[in-house]
């Protein structure tokens, strides 16, 4: 498995895990994004994620390199699902592992803050009862 993907398969969390596992590292930390059940008072019951998907990939390079920028990282991982995804499936799972944990964690907050902010994907929630909506994406800059 690529440390570095966009997928339209379920992602698997402990998979994620294990592509930063080092002996190096003391401290690993995963984030896991599902989607949820509620958004802006309505019952959500899919959701669609369009994204470009070289441009995409590329971003996550240019993040993954602006997080070993800033921390002492060991290993670092990114995967984010596109296309039709239920309540309760991952959408997102990044994992960052490093020698101490307090860096662990900020490198990984940092990455998903950054993915969930720059990267060029978008995402339509379909509602209970039909109704369908775009969520306010990432404008495409060239």
């Amino acid at each position: 498995m690529k440390s570095i993907r966009i997928t339209r398969y379920p992602i698997n969390p402990a998979r994620v895990l294990a592509l930063i596992g080092d002996k190096a590292a003391g401290g690993a930390v995963l984030f896991v994004g599902t989607i949820r059940r509620r958004s802006e008072e309505k019952t959500v019951e899919e959701l669609t994620y369009e994204v470009y998907r070289g441009m995409a990939e590329r971003r996550m390079q240019e993040i993954e390199d602006m997080v070993r920028q800033k921390w002492p990282v060991v290993k670092i991982a990114m995967v984010h699902r596109y296309g039709r995804l239920k309540v309760r499936e991952v959408s997102v799972a990044v994992a960052v592992s490093c020698e101490h944990r307090a860096e662990a964690f900020e490198a990984c907050r940092y990455a998903i803050d950054t993915i969930k902010g720059t990267l060029p994907m978008w995402k339509k929630e379909r509602f209970k009862g039909g109704v369908q909506k775009w969520v306010k994406g990432t404008p495409i800059e060239a």
